[in-house]
């Protein structure tokens, strides 16, 4: 009996054992994968901070920083940190010379040179932040001309979108009627359609109306729903009880009033979720703004990124400035919404 029992001790113990060691891996497996993400974006918030020469000659390291420097003889000199009678000290690099060697003296007492491997050395660097490339990438384009035009697109189209999807999502959700599933899913289908095989007849469209080379082509569309939103909307609908509706009937609301006073409140996760995913869409659109804006002055800033990269291709720290200033407003908008955000994604409903 007793080993028994102690054969069973060791199961438990091992399986214990096992879902550690388990948790462990995973963990260390996502953490690798978050350093591994956040990698291009750290690049990307140094190099925007460096100055050119050091992108040019020391484009390895991810701090922004400059080598140090000490007065010799009226000249500035790089320090180094080298070991002589085996004292750490800091000595400035006067004269390289061949084999990999270099005339080392000490900044204070510049008669006395050590000649010593200069690879065996260590250079001393110091913080070199340069915030100004941000003023500067900003005055290297019409910055704000492009942030308008995008703040336009994004928050008219998402006033638009959020109209149209609720509309129809309530009418999918809370009405029944002879062929509504076959609507529903005839909507659905309109995902699987590429927005390239419809572009030609679209910009026709659009050209006839005179609308070519405004924003109007990059907003009125969204006023009149979408496959995706009314989708995501419509599920979250069916979770708000329909006895809500009914006491709002006995009260004596219409169906327009049920949907502004009983479904869109309950609805506040969904619509922040849906309103975030147009954000993100809208923000970094370049397809469509390419295709119908034509003037300089309509552009969006995800045309405008574009052409800044490719007239200013060597600048890479005003590229990186202006990437940055660009991914800002999305990564705050999910910093403060996350929570409503993940409601709304779950789908969790009310709770009675």
């Amino acid at each position: 009996m007793k080993k028994v029992l102690d054969f069973l001790r060791w199961i438990v113990v091992s399986a214990k054992g096992h879902e550690f060691l388990f948790k462990g891996i995973t963990t260390l497996i996502l953490a690798s994968g978050s350093v591994l993400i956040l990698i291009p974006f750290l690049y990307m918030i140094s190099t925007s901070l460096k100055d050119p020469a050091q992108i040019r000659s020391d484009s390895s390291s991810l701090i922004p920083r400059k080598p140090k420097t000490a007065e010799v003889n009226g000249n500035p000199e790089p320090l180094y940190e080298v070991t002589v009678d085996r004292q750490v000290q800091e000595y400035a690099l006067i004269k390289n010379l061949p084999n990999g060697l270099g005339q080392f003296v000490d900044p204070e007492k510049p008669d006395v040179i050590q000649e010593l491997r200069i690879n065996d050395q260590k250079q001393l660097y110091r913080w070199d932040i340069h915030w100004e490339n941000y003023p500067e990438a900003i005055n290297a384009m019409p910055f704000w001309r492009y942030l308008g035009n995008t703040l336009i697109v994004t928050f008219v189209g998402m006033a638009g979108m959020l109209f149209s999807c609720s509309l129809v999502a309530y009418g999918f959700s809370r009405f029944r009627a002879r062929w509504l599933n076959l609507l529903f899913l005839l909507l659905l289908s309109t995902i699987m359609l590429p927005s390239q095989v419809r572009l030609i007849p679209v910009y026709i469209l659009f050209q006839k109306l005179g609308w070519v080379d405004t924003l109007l082509p990059l907003i009125v569309p969204l006023f009149f729903a979408n496959a995706y939103d009314v989708f995501l909307l419509r599920q979250f609908f069916m979770t708000i009880p329909l006895e809500l509706d009914d006491a709002a009937k006995i009260d004596g609301a219409n169906p327009l009033q049920i949907l502004l006073y009983i479904i869109l409140p309950q609805a506040r996760p969904a619509l922040v979720s849906v309103g975030i995913f147009h954000f993100l869409y809208a923000w970094n659109d370049f397809y469509e703004p390419l295709i119908f804006l034509h003037s300089r002055q309509n552009w969006t800033l995800a045309v405008g990124l574009q052409t800044f990269d490719a007239i200013y291709t060597i600048n890479t720290h005003l590229i990186m400035a202006i990437s940055m200033l660009m991914i800002i407003p999305p990564i705050l908008l999910f910093f403060f919404s996350q929570k409503i955000f993940t409601q709304g994604v779950v789908f969790s409903g009310i709770k009675g």
